[in-house]
């Protein structure tokens, strides 16, 4: 079948950030975060050869999420001014080039990608990201490909290499982080349910809705947690869960790679300098997208794995 790659916007940029040194263009512009994010979107399509590709956003104003619950990402630092303007480039120079982007009000880019992969049933889809959240919309035709040592190493995950890596199917992930919540986004689980006490109910039961039918074939302790956080826990499902019905209609023909306009990247690449990405364009390179094999890559992906409480 043929390709459609989706770019977690905000995931690739932040990753290229801190991945990176800083790097500066004319009058002291950063440039770090725009030159690591086309570093590995260059590398998926070289890879790849997808026949089409989106890129997706987070927006400024309140989700969904953040009206179920309040202190939903409540936590989080504001962004510094260095990260901002380099946003404000890189849509600019998307938008120039003609990529497709998309962005909606009151949804993340994990409801963007959740709900163009639905619409894409036809396709092999590819997420790039490394927030291992979107792992849950990993199925037959979706697959996610996780950068995991700076912006170039990265890993593919299959539903077999999600099973293996966390015993779960990619469907459970969200029961799962019913249980144990999620530091990172700032909502609760089940007080007093660890991740391997997780893990175990899950593969149990099959989903949070089974086990809270079935507490009485749960350990009398355990039990007694689970239903003292019975509510908390299904608001953590819902927060976890991807939405793959946003309010966006994915035209295919609208998202070609072959209508990007190189001209205008290229342009680009040389007013900021990016000099080693202007030769990566219609290069023919072997895949490189592989499981981990080297110790480096291994501690990285552990400290992403980490990041979302699974192992």
């Amino acid at each position: 079948m043929e390709k459609l790659v989706l770019i977690d916007g905000n995931a690739i940029v932040h990753r290229a950030f801190h991945a990176l040194p800083p790097l500066h263009a004319h009058k002291g512009m950063p440039t770090n975060a725009v030159y690591g994010f086309f570093a590995m979107v260059l590398k998926v399509i070289n890879d790849l050869r997808p026949k089409y590709l989106v890129v997706t956003f987070d927006r400024a104003a309140p989700t969904f999420r953040q009206q179920m619950f309040v202190g939903y990402q409540a936590q989080r630092p504001k962004m510094k001014d260095e990260l901002s303007t380099q946003f404000k480039l890189l849509h600019e120079i998307l938008e120039n080039a003609k990529f497709k982007i998309f962005e909606v009000d009151g949804y993340e880019a994990d409801d963007m990608i959740g709900t163009i992969s639905n619409q894409a049933k036809n396709l092999d889809v590819i997420i790039l990201s490394g927030d291992r959240d979107l792992l849950q919309l990993v199925n037959g035709h979706v697959m996610m490909i996780a950068p995991i040592v700076g912006v170039t190493k990265m890993i593919l995950f299959n539903k077999d290499k999600v099973v293996e890596k966390y015993g779960l199917d990619p469907e459970q992930i969200p029961d799962y982080k019913a249980l144990v919540g999620d530091p990172s986004d700032n909502y609760p689980g089940v007080a007093g349910i660890g991740p391997k006490t997780a893990s175990d109910l899950i593969k149990k039961f099959d989903s949070l809705e089974n086990l809270y039918q079935r507490l009485s074939e749960v350990v009398p302790k355990i039990a007694e947690k689970l239903a003292i956080d019975a509510e908390q826990s299904a608001l953590a499902k819902k927060l976890a869960t991807i939405d793959v019905d946003a309010p966006i209609k994915f035209v295919l023909d609208q998202a070609k790679t072959d209508d990007i306009d190189e001209k205008s990247l290229l342009k680009n690449f040389k007013k900021l300098g990016f000099n080693s990405l202007i030769n990566r364009f219609n290069l023919d390179k072997a895949p490189e997208i592989t499981e981990i094999s080297e110790e480096p890559g291994r501690k990285e992906e552990k400290k992403d794995a980490d990041q979302m409480n699974l192992i």
